[in-house]
C-alpha cells in the first residue's frame, strides 16, 4: 500500500537559507580569477541531484540560459565536487552537521550501533577486492550510529576482501575523535555490534576507550562452549540494530548513484556517500516515539506526533523540495517519517 508521497520523495534542492546556514560556512571558495558562473548552492544541489538519480555526470538535467544552451557544463561540477572532497569541505560539512545535532540534543550516543556494508563495483579502480562471503568485487565500509539513526563517525573504507574484524580497530579512534571534537562524551556507552567483531582484542578496544561492548559470542565452529566466564550480552540492545543501523544501510540505498560503485577514484565515491549519510531520517527505536521534526521521543505515546496535532515539536517547519525537515536540525536533505 502506497503511503503519502510527500513523506516518500527525497529532496535534491536546498534553499538559500538552508545552504547559507548549514553548507556553506564549510565549503571552499577560490580566492583568485573570475567569480563561478553558477552560484554554489546551484552546483552542490547538482551533485546532490546525481547522488539521488544516480545517472552519469554528462546525463545531468542542467536548466538552460537565455541562449538555449546548458547553464554550465558537466565537467564543473564534477571538478568542484572533487575539490570539496580534496580540500576537506564534505567532512567538514559532516562534522558540522553532526555537532549541530549534538547541540540540539537529537543524538542519542548511549548506544552506538556498528556494522559494514559491502558494495559491488561493476568497473575497476582502487580500493577494490572479491568477496568469496558475497561472491563479488567491491569495497566495504564501517559505520556507527546513535539510537536515532545518525551516522556519528566518518567511515573506514577497505577492499571487499578484507575481514572486517581489524576494521573496528582504525574505526574507533575515528569514533573518539568526533566525540571530542562536538564535546560529547562515550564514557559509559555500549557499543553494540555482530558476532564477526567477537574477538579478544576488538573487547579490548572498545573497554580501553570506557565504553561497554556488547557482542554476541561468535562460536567459530567449536563444537563445546568456549572456556572462560561468559561476556556479556544483552539481546534487547543488540535487537535494536535491525531498526538504526541496518535501517540507514537501506536508507542509502534509495540514492540510486550508492547501490553500485562505477567511480573509479575511491575518493569520490566516499564524497557522495558522506553526503548521503547526512540525509537518514531520524527514526524511531524501541523506547518511544521520535517526532518527525526534533527527533525527540514521546514515551507516552505509541505513534509519532503529528502536525497540526498541538503536540508538535518547538522546531518550526521548513519545506526541501515536498518533505518537511527542523530548521534547528542539520540535515542536508530529508528523508521519509514512518508511522
Amino acid at each position: 500500500m502506497t503511503g503519502n508521497p510527500c513523506w516518500q520523495a527525497i529532496p535534491t534542492k536546498l534553499s538559500e537559507a538552508q545552504f547559507e546556514e548549514f553548507v556553506l560556512p564549510h565549503l571552499s571558495r577560490g580566492r583568485r580569477g573570475p567569480p563561478p558562473t553558477l552560484p554554489l548552492r546551484k552546483i552542490f544541489n547538482y551533485i546532490l541531484q546525481i547522488l539521488y538519480m544516480g545517472c552519469q555526470w554528462k546525463m545531468l538535467p542542467f536548466e538552460r540560459n537565455d541562449k538555449g544552451f546548458p547553464e554550465i557544463h558537466h565537467t564543473r561540477i564534477y571538478r568542484m565536487m572533487r575539490r570539496w572532497q580534496a580540500d576537506g569541505s564534505i567532512d567538514r560539512i559532516f562534522s558540522g552537521t553532526v555537532h549541530k545535532l549534538h547541540q540540539d540534543q537529537l543524538l542519542d550516543p548511549s548506544v552506538i550501533h556498528g556494522d559494514g556494508t559491502t558494495t559491488a563495483a561493476k568497473k575497476g579502480g582502487d580500493n577494490l577486492g572479491y568477496s568469496g562471503h558475497k561472491h563479488l568485487k567491491g569495497c566495504k565500509v564501517v559505520a556507527f550510529c546513535d539510537r536515532n539513526c545518525n551516522i556519528i563517525a566518518p567511515f573506514v573504507t577497505a577492499p571487499g576482501n578484507r575481514n572486517e574484524s581489524p576494521l573496528l580497530r582504525n574505526a574507533l579512534p575515528r569514533l573518539i575523535k568526533m566525540a571530542r571534537a562536538i564535546g560529547a562524551d562515550l564514557r559509559g556507552s555500549t557499543v553494540s555490534l555482530d558476532g564477526v567483531y567477537d574477538c579478544r582484542h576488538n573487547r579490548k578496544a572498545i573497554l580501553n576507550r570506557g565504553m561497554t561492548p556488547n557482542i554476541p559470542e561468535n562460536p567459530r565452529g567449536r563444537k563445546t562452549p568456549k572456556r572462560g566466564r561468559t561476556q556479556r550480552f544483552d539481546p534487547a540492545i543488540f535487537e535494536e540494530r535491525f531498526r538504526t543501523i541496518e535501517r540507514v544501510f537501506a536508507w542509502e540505498d534509495k540514492f540510486r548513484r550508492l547501490l553500485l560503485r562505477f567511480e573509479r577514484i575511491s575518493d569520490g565515491r566516499y564524497a557522495l556517500k558522506t553526503l548521503a549519510t547526512k540525509s537518514t531520517p531520524k527514526l524511531a527505536t524501541s523506547c518511544g516515539t521520535v517526532h518527525r521534526h526534533c527527533g525527540k521521543r514521546d514515551p507516552d505515546s505509541q505513534r509519532f506526533i503529528r502536525r497540526g496535532s498541538g503536540r508538535d515539536c518547538a522546531g518550526v517547519a521548513a519545506v526541501v523540495g515536498r518533505t518537511e525537515v527542523p530548521t534547528n536540525a542539520c540535515s542536508i536533505t530529508a528523508g521519509p517519517s514512518y508511522d
